[in-house]
């Protein structure tokens, strides 16, 4: 773990750099899931590694439980993760997301920085849309996106986001109205996956679906490839 001085430079938080072999790309953020910088984000962070990109997964709840990494198929841990996810302030986390951005560009020299989010990184990757600079943003599976569609008319930069149909977390109605504010915005594109639920895009456990992972992560490769080159 790597550790990143806070916007303020009041605090350092930790952040899991998978660097590549060879030339850096450009940089791609992977905002982890409610369950920490665990062995499927740190999976993803290397992936994008061998795709020539550095790649950095910082650790979301590290205010109050850093380091803790979890297991969403142990009843315990997903309980844990979502009382972690009540003391969570996406405000401060929009601030470090920025904060790790700068020391990408200015510290590792990465002309472009795109970020991809799962689930509450979903959300963030929504953010980081609307409140920084970020070149490229990919949201799985977003919560709580349809509560901060006020903000689109600040996207300036490409975004994606999937979302599955049947995410017991973001309901039809919810989804309707990402439709409905998204649909049409130039910089915005949206993809759903017809009947499945939220996380199928985990590298393993219950809730994987393959063929679904598959195509949206190919769909990501491809967008980042478009916008960080």
């Amino acid at each position: 773990m790597h550790r990143i001085s806070t916007l303020d430079e009041t605090g350092t938080f930790p952040a899991y750099i998978a660097r590549p072999q060879g030339e850096v790309r450009a940089a791609i953020i992977v905002i982890p899931e409610i369950f920490g910088v665990n062995p499927g984000i740190r999976a993803k962070c290397d992936d994008w590694a061998s795709k020539g990109y550095l790649a950095a997964a910082p650790d979301i709840f590290w205010r109050f439980a850093e380091g803790e990494e979890l297991d969403p198929d142990v009843p315990e841990q997903f309980q844990r993760a979502l009382d972690n996810m009540g003391k969570f302030d996406p405000d401060l986390c929009i601030q470090d997301t920025e904060a790790l951005i700068h020391w990408l560009k200015r510290d590792e020299g990465c002309g472009k920085v795109g970020l991809v989010g799962f689930c509450l990184g979903g959300r963030i990757a929504y953010m980081a849309a609307t409140r920084t600079d970020v070149d490229a943003s990919v949201g799985y599976y977003g919560v709580m996106i349809d509560q901060m569609l006020g903000e689109a008319h600040a996207i300036a930069n490409p975004l994606m986001l999937h979302i599955p149909t049947a995410d017991h977390f973001v309901g039809p109605e919810a989804q309707a109205a990402i439709h409905a504010a998204l649909d049409d915005h130039p910089r915005v594109t949206l993809h759903d996956y017809e009947g499945l639920d939220h996380g199928f895009a985990a590298e393993s456990g219950n809730r994987r679906d393959e063929a679904g992972a598959n195509l949206a992560d190919s769909r990501t490769e491809a967008f980042f490839a478009q916008h960080l080159a």
